[in-house]
């Protein structure tokens, strides 16, 4: 039997006259996702990358007024994060700053908690009750700082005119006593920041099935026992990110704090961010400063690694 010598004809596809566009298309579709990425990579590289970048080699040298410009600093190395970590401001601005963070924190959580179970609840103009309290949340907060000023203020403020109302007499000024300033400006943070836990924990709340809170009240649990045994084990992870991310934001404010008593007075107010920027604004220590900058940004960093390796574990171990 003779072997069939004719060729097998071409798959049209496979041609190099058709391989040209599909290349061409393949090109194209190439091109297009990363033109769609681009913007954000460019975005990422000039305003964080590169300043983080430059924050780090300027926290290395002797940087200051008289050779910012020159450019004759010299190399100092980790000497400037020694001095400020030895400085005598260091441990009384990181004591301020904690206490300033973990009270607002637990005010903001505890209270953003209870309007999200509010609001869960579902009822007329509900959504529009949780949209004006978002417009608090996206206030400039240096128009925050100014009306807690105002309310704060010992002559004509709106706190003391509250308590009077209830029969105190007070002309207190509130902001201008180092006894009460940092109380004054926390419950300032607490109002700013108890919309974001809200939205948050709202969220968080809408993946809770409402089957488990069905079958608990058949089984007779009270409305305490279904909020300890159901509410919070389902949103433990969204309540440990608002933490997180509440712990990583409060503890680098800067402008409510410097707007309503600039760090003081007698130091009261003074967080880690008013002396990063008493540093380089004012003193104008530029490598100090970017070296005390950098600290702050190390402290949430750390926590939030340490919090990303304990979910880990967490989650090898299930």
């Amino acid at each position: 039997m003779s072997l069939d010598t004719r060729t097998t004809p071409r798959v049209a596809g496979s041609s190099p006259a058709a391989r040209g566009p599909r290349r061409r298309l393949h090109t194209m579709n190439v091109v297009s996702r990363y033109s769609f990425v681009l913007p954000a990579v460019v975005f990422l590289i000039v305003f964080m990358v590169y300043p983080l970048v430059y924050t780090v080699n300027l926290s290395l040298f002797d940087v200051n007024a008289g050779n910012f410009l020159s450019g004759g600093a010299p190399f100092v190395g980790l000497e400037n994060y020694a001095d400020f970590i030895g400085s005598p401001q260091f441990v009384p601005s990181l004591v301020i700053t904690l206490v300033f963070t973990v009270g607002s924190l637990i005010f903001q959580h505890a209270i953003g908690f209870m309007f999200a179970l509010f609001f869960n609840r579902g009822f007329p103009l509900s959504g529009l009750l949780r949209a004006l309290m978002l417009v608090v949340w996206v206030m400039p907060a240096v128009v925050s700082a100014s009306l807690w000023r105002w309310i704060f203020s010992g002559s004509y403020g709106l706190f003391n005119a509250f308590l009077g109302v209830f029969g105190i007499s007070s002309t207190e000024p509130w902001l201008v006593n180092p006894n009460t300033a940092l109380a004054a400006v926390i419950i300032a943070n607490i109002w700013l920041g108890i919309p974001f836990h809200m939205m948050l924990l709202y969220a968080g709340l809408q993946g809770v099935p409402v089957q488990l809170y069905e079958a608990a009240q058949i089984d007779g649990a009270s409305a305490w026992q279904r909020f300890w045994r159901i509410t919070v084990p389902m949103m433990r992870p969204v309540i440990v990110i608002a933490l997180l991310l509440g712990f990583v934001h409060t503890f680098k404010v800067f402008d409510l704090i410097y707007v309503m008593t600039a760090g003081g007075p007698a130091g009261a107010t003074n967080v880690l961010s008013i002396e990063v920027y008493k540093l380089s604004f004012e003193y104008f220590r530029f490598g100090d400063g970017a070296a005390a900058a950098n600290i702050l940004l190390i402290i949430p960093l750390l926590l939030s690694i340490l919090y990303l390796w304990l979910r880990r574990r967490e989650d090898s171990t299930q």
